[in-house]
């Protein structure tokens, strides 16, 4: 009998990416569009990505959830990716709903003591049956796991099929038992690994998917050291130029038009830097190698997002050619179209999801919830925040919240303003003169730098981390452009104040630079724009020095 192969769409989250795997693998499949479609399918893949809550839900509006478990008993196979693997579970403490129960192990949340929630990255997966395969590196983006524990989740320990340790905690990475195969993490999003992950499983004939494990699950002791890697982010920031065309650019504090020099002409002088197309930057850079890609559309939609259909189409066409997490920034906030019709947050954020989008990134809307929050004087927000709908619908590790701090400098001598504590002093022996003997504090700004606000660097962290955020974008309007290497004191003052996953930006020169930041500070990613745009740093060579200096990167290639 020829494969008929369904894939569940839940209703929520980026299953286009898994979609444009299949594709690119050469294998045909039909969406789940109605509960009798179960019937027809030999071979069913769920990939979910979001929160636990909303994936029941929404399977229990669609009248989707009981033929789900009824496929699943009835032997056939089936692949559950992230939520998919999750629902296997009896339930999970991120919600009050419970799971199908065909593993009778509850998903728990990962403590934060000494690491950032979410585990967000690249890590290894142990296999717990003998192989003749290393481990490989795939992409994990979670808050909840299954803990690995033999006494304590007997029925959980019988299904892993690998294991992860992400800190001091190991958790089952993928289950396989019977008919069944489910991985937390995303091979979709796992570049090669993850695609050849996919083919096996997809190219092994039906009848032989099947696996009983016949052993005793061994007792874990966690090593020394986790295998997650650092992560080496590339940035494309695209908007019009004066002609209409999307390309990518890059500005020297955040001023991306050329600037007049003796050999310049009218045409160039003015004009907005052109360093390239985005889908072709995009392929470019997953080929060489890297973590992720961030598009950040600066022009942040001056008319409406959902009729920008041209940075949906560049979402899109990205999304067909690279198999790595991708996150969009730009105008992910509530809107009104030129005829009145209004949109929100969450509506924006999840076309971008359905066009291909992992993750999405706020900035001065971030901003302006965290001024509210803290004006209401209450513990939490209110609900309605961009941060707080599209964490709650898709689950914190979708939300990334990128910020844009700015320098002020004061008297180290006599300034006892409110932020005081959070004063950074300037060495004096610093290779960078200017900041010598200086003292300053970090000053939030929005509308891409342009504007300042009475907000502190500290203050916006801790407060997106309270709204939602999984993650922090933490750019200098004083480093961008300089080459001077990021500022680790900025990066360990955001790091000191929360606990959520921080990614450095602004300032890298060369290779070195990476070493020093991820060295210097417990920051998790470093992303760089210009000097990859520009050729003059290439992703590989990055990810050589840190290897060479004993930092964990993922080293293959597309």
């Amino acid at each position: 009998m020829n494969q008929k192969l369904y894939l569940l769409d839940y209703g929520a989250g980026n299953v286009q990416s898994l979609a444009n795997s299949l594709t690119k693998l050469g294998h045909t499949f039909t969406w789940i569009s109605s509960p009798e479609d179960f019937n027809h399918a030999t071979s069913l893949i769920f990939p979910g990505v979001g929160a636990f809550e909303t994936a029941i839900q929404n399977l229990k509006s669609k009248g989707l959830l009981e033929p789900l478990k009824q496929y699943i008993q009835s032997g056939k196979p089936y692949f559950g990716i992230c939520i998919g693997m999750q629902v296997l579970f009896q339930s999970s403490t991120e919600s009050p709903s419970p799971g199908l129960d065909i593993i009778h192990s509850p998903i728990t949340r990962f403590h934060d003591d000494n690491k950032t929630v979410p585990q967000i990255g690249w890590n290894a997966a142990d296999p717990l049956i003998e192989t003749s395969e290393n481990p490989a590196y795939y992409y994990f983006v979670h808050s909840y796991c299954a803990k690995y524990d033999p006494k304590t989740y007997s029925s959980a320990a019988e299904w892993a099929y690998t294991t992860t340790q992400y800190g001091d905690e190991i958790f089952i990475s993928s289950v396989r038992k019977g008919n069944v195969f489910g991985v937390q993490f995303h091979p979709e999003k796992s570049g090669k690994a993850g695609l050849a992950l996919l083919d096996k499983w997809l190219r092994t004939p039906e009848s032989e998917r099947v696996i009983t494990p016949t052993f005793t699950p061994p007792t874990l002791t966690p090593k020394p050291k986790h295998s997650l890697t650092k992560r080496i982010i590339a940035c494309m920031d695209v908007r019009t130029n004066d002609e209409g065309d999307l390309v990518v650019t890059k500005g020297d504090q955040y001023d991306v038009r050329e600037k007049a020099t003796p050999s310049s002409t009218v045409k160039t002088a003015g004009a907005v830097r052109n360093l390239g197309k985005p889908v072709a930057l995009a392929s470019t850079y997953y080929n060489a190698g890297a973590d992720e890609l961030c598009l950040l559309n600066i022009t942040s939609f001056r008319h409406s997002p959902l009729q920008d259909q041209p940075m949906l189409a560049v979402v899109r066409a990205a999304a067909e050619c690279v198999f790595v997490p991708l996150t969009i920034g730009g105008g992910i906030k509530d809107t009104v179209d030129p005829d009145g019709t209004p949109h929100s947050a969450l509506e924006v954020a999840s076309a971008y999801f359905r066009a291909g989008a992992d993750k999405v990134s706020l900035a001065s809307e971030a901003v302006y919830a965290v001024e509210k929050l803290l004006a209401s004087g209450n513990e939490k927000g209110d609900g309605t925040s961009a941060i707080e709908t599209i964490a709650h619908a898709y689950g914190r590790q979708a939300v990334v919240v990128s910020i844009d701090p700015k320098r002020v400098y004061v008297d180290p001598e006599t300034y006892d303003g409110p932020f005081k504590d959070e004063l950074v002093h300037g060495k004096f022996d610093s290779p960078i003169e200017a900041e010598r003997g200086k003292a300053w504090w970090y000053t939030c700004t929005t509308s891409g730098g342009r504007q300042t606000r009475n907000l502190s660097v500290c203050q916006l962290a801790k407060g997106v981390e309270i709204l939602g955020a999984g993650e922090i974008l933490v750019n200098s309007i004083d480093r961008d452009g300089t080459g001077l290497g990021f500022d680790l004191d900025l990066i360990k003052l955001v790091k000191s104040c929360t606990k959520v996953p921080v990614v450095a930006s602004s300032g890298a020169g060369k290779a070195e630079h990476f070493l020093t930041v991820f060295e210097g500070t417990d920051v998790e990613a470093a992303l760089a724009a210009g000097i990859f745009h520009r050729g003059e740093v290439g992703i590989g060579e990055v990810k050589e020095c840190l290897k060479n200096s004993g930092i964990g990167v993922r080293m293959d290639v597309a």
